[in-house]
């Protein structure tokens, strides 16, 4: 275990970008408390919540042993991701080159895969009325984006080489691969990454972290009601 003398605060919700946060916290082994944060009842829009996440989402954290030793706050998963990588030297290298490999594919994640997944997620799950060119839209990016990894997976064992944050970034989203319509048998060096990293313990427990809590979204229209739609107001 990575030293912590007290325990990292996540703010959680057990959903794909959630996920993220969970499994780089076990992956290190340090400390840390879950604070919920219901998203399908609207605790997300709380304004204790809303000072460490402005954008209204989760996850967030609240490190008590920030620089100098005093507590920061981070909302963004892919910022929180490349925090602990830096602070705790681990999965996100500090020579450039490398560091530069992780980078690409981390942002690869933040503004490609889990956005299209998330749309596909969508569309094909959640949309009160089926759009025939929304879904073979998202799902067809889903399954381009699938190739780009496959391409990537053919000549090595992880995104940047070696496992790093973009590796963990990614796994949440290519998780409910069968609800994006996609068939992991069509992508044999994406399949093989997937179930490698699936096998790890420190991802297994970070997945577990509230899933009895998820529910059922697609079946919840008030939950639907408070993720869908939302405008500034």
């Amino acid at each position: 275990m990575i030293e912590q003398h007290q325990p990292i605060e996540l703010h959680y919700w057990p959903t794909p970008n959630g996920w993220k946060i969970s499994i780089m916290l076990e992956e290190l082994g340090v400390p840390y408390e879950v604070h919920y944060v219901n998203i399908g009842k609207g605790e997300q829009f709380r304004p204790e919540f809303l000072k460490i996440a402005p954008n209204n989402r989760m996850p967030a954290i609240i490190d008590p042993e920030g620089p100098g030793g005093e507590p920061i706050s981070l909302f963004e998963s892919g910022a929180i991701l490349q925090y602990l990588g830096r602070k705790f030297g681990t999965f996100y290298p500090q020579d450039e080159r490398q560091r530069v490999e992780v980078e690409q594919w981390l942002f690869w994640q933040m503004g490609g895969l889990g956005p299209m997944a998330g749309q596909a997620h969508h569309f094909r799950q959640y949309a009160p009325e089926k759009l025939p060119y929304a879904i073979e839209r998202y799902t067809n990016e889903v399954n381009r984006l699938y190739g780009v990894m496959n391409r990537r997976l053919a000549d090595r064992d992880f995104l940047a080489g070696d496992y790093s944050i973009a590796d963990i970034a990614s796994i949440g989203w290519v998780k409910p691969y069968e609800r994006q319509g996609q068939d992991l048998n069509d992508f044999p060096h994406l399949k093989r990454w997937f179930e490698t990293i699936m096998a790890r313990p420190a991802v297994q427990r970070g997945l577990a972290v509230g899933e009895e809590k998820r529910g059922n979204i697609a079946e919840d229209k008030e939950a639907q009601k408070v993720l869908f739609g939302q405008r500034a107001s």
